[in-house]
């Protein structure tokens, strides 16, 4: 458990204290980053072999769920990164995988498009062959740490091959790339998730990160199953961090002319259980998704589509239980809660969105083919 005892102390003297700031400024948390590269942390999934930790799906769910906790909008790009990193273990090239195990190194992925929406399989972006190299155009949207980031996992249509995505690494300082817009909306307000354009973007052919044309197994085989379980770490954080505050605030809060706390109530602590056995029952799903995983047990792909939904959807009642307990007081900022309520709503809908998850479960159990 080196890597929790590496995070903790930096939870309560990086993260909890700029949590606040990076959510009202809109700020990206570039300190929380470095930070957690000085421990080691982003290279949690690296090879021991490129000098990084060497470890796993389950550790890198405890290191998200740990900082969505305090900071929902660090955990989702650490989230990224990890996922990143788990396709540029198989097919990066060694000086990226390095630089990443040192903590030198923050990369996301650049998957959904403007114009396939949350269908992030089917790029419509293009790749043509350009003297001894590639050039890309595209139209992303939301991309995570966009131009925080120091690299791209991009996918695009295929170069010449049949199929329907190739994947590329993709320098974020690369001429042609721009950024049409900042965010400023609800939620995960600090994670820099902005569309990115690309125009006449040069990448060498080495930099290729699969078969051309193959792109769809590695997102559906590699990316899939880690950014639904680390989305889901990120949910069930974000619901333990929300209840804690909570049960902290009706046991502190009293009616004076009563000598009673808002604890005392049977309607408040009603509430709070069944919040309590909500945020289990999706820790609970999430454990077993990362064990049927590392199995590969035979209902791995059912266990990999469901978790994201039940952890976004339970995130959106629990942290709706939190509102509802501390009142008024809840509104406040200090609070932490309205935060995590509002970092709350961004799962559902982000990329495969809860009813696309849906729909893909009903498939699945039904017998009919994913796509």
């Amino acid at each position: 458990m080196r890597h929790l005892d590496l995070l903790a102390p930096l939870l309560t003297d990086t993260l909890a204290p700029l949590a606040q700031r990076t959510d009202t400024e809109g700020r990206f948390p570039r300190e929380v980053i470095q930070a957690l590269g000085d421990a080691g942390l982003l290279g949690l999934v690296s090879a021991t072999s490129v000098g990084g930790m060497g470890h796993g799906l389950a550790e890198a769910a405890q290191v998200v769920s740990g900082i969505a906790q305090s900071c929902p909008s660090t955990a989702m790009v650490v989230c990224m990164h990890y996922c990143a990193t788990a396709v540029l273990e198989q097919s990066g090239s060694e000086a990226v995988r390095t630089a990443i195990a040192s903590g030198r190194h923050l990369s996301t992925l650049a998957f959904s498009e403007a114009d396939s929406r949350s269908h992030f399989w089917a790029p419509t972006g293009t790749a043509r062959a350009e003297g001894d190299g590639v050039v890309l155009d595209a139209r992303k949207s939301w991309v995570t740490s966009a131009f925080e980031a120091d690299s791209y996992v991009w996918s695009s249509k295929p170069l010449a091959a049949e199929g329907t995505s190739t994947l590329w690494f993709v320098d974020a300082k690369a001429t042609g790339l721009a950024q049409p817009f900042k965010f400023d909306g609800l939620g995960l307000r600090g994670n820099a998730s902005t569309p990115i354009t690309a125009e006449g973007v040069r990448v060498a052919a080495g930099d290729r990160l699969c078969e051309d044309g193959k792109g769809f197994d590695t997102m559906m085989g590699t990316v899939l199953p880690w950014f639904t379980t680390l989305s889901a770490a990120c949910s069930v954080g974000l619901m333990e961090g929300a209840l804690s505050r909570a049960i902290g605030h009706v046991g502190q809060t009293r009616h004076v002319h009563l000598d009673s706390s808002l604890a005392d109530l049977p309607t408040i602590r009603a509430y709070l259980a069944r919040a309590r056995i909500k945020t289990d029952m999706a820790q609970a799903l999430l454990g077993d998704t990362i064990a049927a995983i590392g199995a590969g047990r035979p209902d791995t792909l059912l266990r990999v589509l469901e978790v994201k939904a039940a952890a976004a959807e339970t995130a959106l009642e629990v942290t709706d239980i939190a509102m509802r307990v501390c009142g008024g007081a809840a509104f406040r900022k200090e609070a932490g809660i309205e935060r995590l309520f509002r970092d709350a709503r961004a799962s559902s809908v982000m990329a495969p969105t809860s009813d696309v998850l849906y729909d893909f479960i009903g498939k699945a159990i039904t017998g009919l083919p994913l796509f």
